[in-house]
């Protein structure tokens, strides 16, 4: 019976896609299945070709192929639906996506229990088999303040899995949110953040030391500091990494020097995951052919890699 590694080794997608694997970095809003949209909106939603230069330029592409179209509760919902349908098609079997917190007021009448229910009748309606790690989602542009009233929704909720930061690196210092992952620690929530991508290897262990973190979404600027390699290693911190973004955000130059597979080979805990599969073509199954292609990561180093990312918790 052939395995895993076998499809790989035969450079098979479609086999690939029918082994199951976890995608523990997705932002469901540009994380769906583009054909169930252009079935259900007629919209053609096409993916970038080439890197681009900055982050402004992803949300320019955003205004351009997004903009207000799905800007409302029942177009928010199908952006859902598309995650799932994506994520079944992909072989996905332990899902983590979420709502940010702003999106409580605008799309669900400040409702937490519609807001809930739009992600997991979804997963049952449509992927039943799938594990739903319900997450919220700040962003870090947005003032402390505000970010405590809205999440004062939020907690207290056994619905919610972890806690992830997001959005620009730079926007403000990642100490000012400390008070809030220190509420998410009481509150058994796993702790998450976006750091790394853009910054350096140092923001990377500082985010984790301040924070208390449990997993880095990114996390590739660790590699340019073998101290901060090793600090990953032995405290056993997760980098929830997403090749195709990086490269197609000028993170990375290609796909054979991505530094996943040095850092998987210095001990770090890596899972491989898709990020915004509309704008980078990233899903999980054609992320692993990728870095196989390469020569980046063996198959079978692929393979172990996968079945970390399963047993996770």
């Amino acid at each position: 019976m052939e395995n895993f590694i076998d499809a790989l080794k035969q450079k098979n997608l479609e086999k690939i896609r029918a082994f199951p694997k976890s995608d523990l970095h997705n932002h469901f809003v540009l994380g769906g299945n583009r054909q169930y949209l252009y079935k259900m909106t007629g919209l053609k939603i096409e993916p970038v070709k080439s890197p681009i230069s900055s982050m402004d330029e992803m949300h320019t592409w955003n205004r351009e192929n997004l903009g207000k179209k799905f800007e409302t509760s029942e177009m928010r919902k199908l952006l859902i639906r598309a995650a799932f349908h994506q994520a079944q098609k992909d072989g996905i079997t332990v899902l983590e996506i979420g709502e940010d917190v702003w999106g409580l007021s605008e799309y669900f009448h400040n409702d937490i229990d519609e807001l809930i229910e739009a992600f997991t009748a979804a997963q049952r309606e449509i992927a039943p088999d799938i594990e739903l790690r319900l997450q919220i989602g700040l962003s870090r542009h947005c003032s402390i303040e505000y970010l405590e009233d809205c999440l004062s929704h939020f907690w207290g909720n056994k619905a919610f899995y972890s806690i992830d930061l997001y959005g620009d690196e730079f926007a403000q210092p990642i100490e000012n949110f400390k008070s809030i992952y220190r509420r998410a620690k009481k509150e058994g929530l796993r702790l998450k953040a976006h750091v790394g991508e853009w910054g350096t290897a140092e923001d990377v262990r500082r985010a984790v030391e301040e924070l208390e973190l449990h997993e880095v979404q990114h996390g590739i600027s660790a590699i340019h500091d073998e101290n901060v390699v090793r600090f990953l290693a032995n405290h056993d911190i997760r980098l929830n990494i997403t090749p195709s973004s990086n490269i197609l955000l000028g993170r990375i130059s290609d796909m054979s020097s991505h530094p996943i597979g040095r850092l998987y080979r210095s001990g770090v805990d890596v899972t491989i995951n898709s990020d915004d599969i509309l704008i980078f073509d990233s899903d999980v199954s054609k992320e692993y052919l990728r870095l196989y292609e390469s020569g980046c990561l063996s198959a079978e180093e692929l393979d172990n890699i996968r079945r970390s990312g399963l047993e996770s918790k």
